[in-house]
């Protein structure tokens, strides 16, 4: 796991933009912590050391963007994304996913996406090869970086504010997020295999 408190210090506003917007779009970013590197930079902000405003706005921008980027690439790359070899940086199966999630629920897989580690970085790429409506993305793009960028951010701000010695709970804080993210995933994944059998 990364030590995301000495992440955060050491990457500061621009690391942080970097970080979310590759996580968003670029098919190599799937496996950098989204939910708690946001998290605890809202904590983090809530003890002085950032600013929570320009967090907010900043990550907002990167998410935005690193989706439209996905999209475009998807666009561009098309079908062949499904046959590309598999590599230490790409998971075909990982697109596949994206794909059946996003054949589910449509247009709401933009924003609910959002809240889903690997499917994230992957549903934008498969928007982009379904050609769907630019202008019905960037609509569902904005609306879903907005709640996901502000609900974590905000979530660490406030209960650093609150909860008195809040760095001691930090880690255990952070695994929760990291279990309850990947709950979804979890229930999709048995829900598919009780079908298959």
């Amino acid at each position: 796991m990364f030590d995301l408190l000495a992440l955060i210090t050491t990457a500061g506003y621009v690391g942080l933009f970097g970080i979310v917007f590759a996580e968003s779009g670029l098919f190599f970013g799937f496996f950098l912590p989204g939910d708690s590197l946001l998290f605890t930079a809202g904590f983090v902000a809530s003890q002085g050391s950032l600013n929570i405003v320009v967090l907010l706005v900043s990550l907002f921008v990167a998410a935005v963007l690193g989706d439209s980027v996905g999209y475009a690439f998807g666009r561009r790359v098309g079908p062949k994304i499904f046959t590309r070899e598999e590599s230490r940086f790409f998971k075909p199966a990982h697109v596949v996913r994206a794909h059946d999630f996003f054949l589910k629920y449509g247009k709401k897989a933009i924003f609910l996406a959002r809240f889903l580690p690997i499917v994230r970085t992957f549903v934008p790429i498969v928007a982009g090869v379904a050609e769907m409506p630019y202008r019905e993305f960037v609509a569902y793009n904005i609306l879903g970086g907005a709640s996901w960028v502000g609900s974590m951010l905000l979530t660490g701000y406030f209960l650093g504010s609150l909860i008195p010695d809040a760095e001691k709970y930090l880690h255990v804080i952070v695994l929760i997020i990291i279990g309850v993210s990947f709950l979804p995933m979890v229930h999709e994944f048995w829900k598919a295999r009780k079908e298959r059998s």
